[in-house]
């Protein structure tokens, strides 16, 4: 009843052939980016030297050196002796230096003895700090250009000059 038996058409098909390159696309068509993977540093790994990259990593282990990184995650047993700059910085961990980044969220069991340079900075209760927050001062926007003033009207002919009498101005007469 679920069993299917086959048939003389379906013995007869040819397999589908393999050798074929894949459709191109379409000119319009926009390419999927995949995900990227976070590059992790196992707690039992030590990197003596600095990291830089555009994408993610993680740190469970300790890095001694300065790290340029896209956004950076130090895990509760990580260990970074060394500056950080980054897009966002989410530590749990320990740091000994500066972080510079956009957006800094220190979590109760992270410890940073360091300045920490941010646009954005949250901090959970247990967390130590000891540095300075500096907030990133973005530079004022260029004030827009003020129509020009006009000319002041020049008067035609010289001016009536004016005297004084006890102090009062006076017009003098033009003759």
């Amino acid at each position: 009843m679920f069993s299917k038996q086959p048939t003389k058409s379906d013995t007869t098909k040819s397999p589908a052939r393999l050798d074929a390159p894949p459709p191109a696309l379409s000119e319009g068509a926009t390419v999927r980016k995949t995900p990227t993977v976070a590059s992790l540093i196992a707690e039992n790994l030590t990197v003596e030297g600095g990291i830089s990259g555009e994408g993610e990593l993680h740190i469970d282990g300790i890095v001694r050196g300065d790290i340029r990184i896209g956004k950076l995650t130090i895990g509760d047993t990580g260990h970074v002796e060394g500056s950080i700059y980054a897009e966002a910085v989410e530590a749990r961990g320990r740091v000994i230096g500066a972080i510079t980044a956009k957006q800094v969220r220190l979590y109760g069991t992270c410890y940073v003895d360091g300045d920490i340079t941010h646009e954005q900075l949250a901090m959970e209760t247990g967390a130590f700090f000891q540095g300075r927050s500096l907030k990133f001062q973005r530079p004022p926007p260029p004030p827009a250009e003020a129509p020009p003033k006009p000319a002041p009207v020049a008067l035609e002919g010289p001016a009536p000059a004016i005297a004084t009498v006890g102090g009062a101005p006076q017009p003098k007469p033009v003759f």
